[in-house]
């Protein structure tokens, strides 16, 4: 202990952190798991640790909470370290770099720049200066930039926030929902008259045009989705329960039932 004082000292915050990571990392004495880690390898458990971080805000598990944040912030040391390595940055140059553009990005508070506005024009003045940084990118298009690897429903979404900065958008949300009656039928349709490939873009058409109708709402729909996917699991957990204080398990029981008791459950959650 005596020859790793920082390692040891539980007051040492983030310095005692990049040192930890530091020595797992070292070629030598490192961790041989650590040590053959890139990128490309911790960038899975990175977009998994911040859904555990959501996790836990939308369960109101404060007290996991703390642990899942530092969780998310072994991630961001993790490709400090490798950055480092690489000498392409290191933890100081990303704090000084998104310190700059935090800076950069709120003149109303650390400018010269009235704060006295509505949340809707600082909205539109945060979006103003996010294009002008990305007019210093070189980008082909107005989609440039909107991430592959992002989940599918929160891609569409950022997708078509992109395009309706460029005027690409239906001026308000009924001719949306016009828009998802009529994929609602072509989908329909092609249950009855197409290919399995055929079916899957017709589906993914739909969830597509919903996904706009909750931008245009002011829903951000992966949020929706998950609120929904937790309100059903207690719902039917009740059910489970519920099935169990009868002395029976869903298999044993048969969808009426079932349906009866998540009803019931609904107007338990009402009461």
């Amino acid at each position: 202990m005596a020859e790793d004082p920082l390692i040891h000292d539980k007051d040492a915050g983030i310095d005692r952190l990049l040192e930890i990571m530091r020595r797992l990392r070292d070629p030598d004495t490192g961790c041989p798991w650590d040590i053959e880690q890139t990128y490309a390898s911790i960038a899975p458990y990175t977009i998994e640790e911040a859904y555990e971080v959501a996790d836990a805000i939308e369960r109101g598990q404060w007290d996991e909470l703390e642990g899942e944040l530092g969780d998310l912030l072994l991630q961001a040391v993790y490709f400090a370290q490798m950055g480092a390595e690489d000498q392409r940055f290191t933890f100081q140059s990303i704090v000084q770099k998104i310190s700059d553009k935090m800076v950069a990005r709120h003149p109303h508070v650390f400018g010269d720049e009235s704060r006295d506005k509505s949340a809707e024009q600082q909205t539109r003045d945060w979006e103003a200066i996010k294009a002008a940084e990305r007019a210093g990118i070189e980008q082909k298009g107005a989609l440039d930039g909107v991430a592959s690897n992002l989940p599918a429903l929160l891609r569409a979404y950022k997708l078509q926030k992109r395009a309706a900065r460029v005027g690409f958008d239906w001026p308000d949300a009924s001719h949306v929902i016009d828009k998802i009656a009529e994929e609602s039928q072509e989908l329909i349709d092609a249950r009855d008259n197409l290919s399995a490939d055929e079916i899957e873009d017709e589906f993914g058409d739909l969830l597509f045009v919903v996904t706009n109708l909750g931008r245009h709402l002011g829903v951000e729909p992966e949020a929706a989705l998950r609120r929904t996917n937790a309100k059903f699991i207690r719902r039917f957990e009740a059910v489970e329960s519920k099935l169990a204080a009868r002395g029976k398990t869903p298999s044993d029981s048969d969808l009426a039932e079932m349906d009866a008791l998540w009803d019931e459950a609904k107007r338990d959650e009402r009461a």
